[in-house]
């Protein structure tokens, strides 16, 4: 982040990348010194407090870039001159390759100031420029929203490659009732519904028009559990008995 002018663009910031698995967040000659200090930031950060106290702090955007092999300028307006551009996925898809081809790769994504971004100077020492595609009458992101972009697309393109599981895990116990039903149970519940339709009045057997073969399509369709199969011929048995129930005299007076 060159010269970030508000400690709360950084706070957050730092809990963007950490919520994507980043934790590296360099600050180029920031208007204040300490940022990771700062109550604001801190504040902003809510929680990811370990990447503002390892934050690191240099003077030029080229002394942050030392170790770079691959840097992307972050910039919402086109640029005559200048490296190659791509957008944020294009951008991702290529840090990928360059991180898994090279063994000493290491991939940054320059961002500017909040009010006027990167200038050219700085844009030449990257060696992409990289968009965010946005509404076109009103594209201005704030830095620390167009730091989470970022992170999201590289951490997606990251696991991705890895086959990593990309929803959350329960770690929940085993609950066979959870099992898919089996075509005998499945089947015993048509058998229960059909005997209810029938009850009920709803379905008549001399006629039933291909209802069944309707609902079977449907409950197929449907991939029932056996806790859901059994709740269903537990309403299949209420509709049947209350049915049948004798209905109280009716009061003509």
């Amino acid at each position: 982040m060159v010269r970030p002018s508000h400690p709360g663009n950084v706070g957050a910031a730092a809990r963007a990348i950490k919520t994507m698995g980043f934790n590296d967040l360099c600050l180029v000659d920031p208007p204040l010194t300490r940022v990771g200090h700062h109550p604001t930031a801190i504040a902003m950060a809510s929680g990811a407090t370990d990447v503002l106290a390892n934050l690191t702090e240099v003077a030029t955007l080229q002394e942050a870039l030392a170790n770079t092999t691959l840097a992307f300028a972050l910039t919402a307006r086109p640029r005559e001159i200048g490296p190659p551009a791509c957008d944020i996925r294009q951008a991702a898809q290529t840090s990928r390759a360059h991180l898994a081809t090279h063994d000493h790769a290491q991939v940054s994504y320059v961002l500017g100031t909040e009010s006027a971004g990167l200038n050219n100077q700085q844009i030449a020492l990257c060696q992409r420029i990289c968009h965010i595609p946005a509404n076109p009458d009103y594209s201005s992101l704030n830095v620390s929203q167009a730091v989470q972009l970022v992170a999201w697309e590289l951490h997606y393109a990251l696991s991705i490659a890895t086959s990593a599981n990309l929803l959350p895990h329960t770690e929940a116990a085993h609950d066979p009732d959870h099992e898919p039903a089996t075509n005998t149970e499945v089947q015993g519940f048509m058998d229960h519904l059909e005997q209810a339709l029938i009850t009920t009045g709803f379905l008549d057997p001399a006629h039933p028009r291909r209802l069944m073969l309707k609902l079977q399509h449907l409950f197929g369709r449907a991939l029932l559990t056996k806790e859901e199969t059994r709740m269903l011929r537990g309403i299949c048995k209420a509709m049947i008995t209350n049915t049948k129930r004798p209905q109280p005299p009716t009061d003509n007076r």
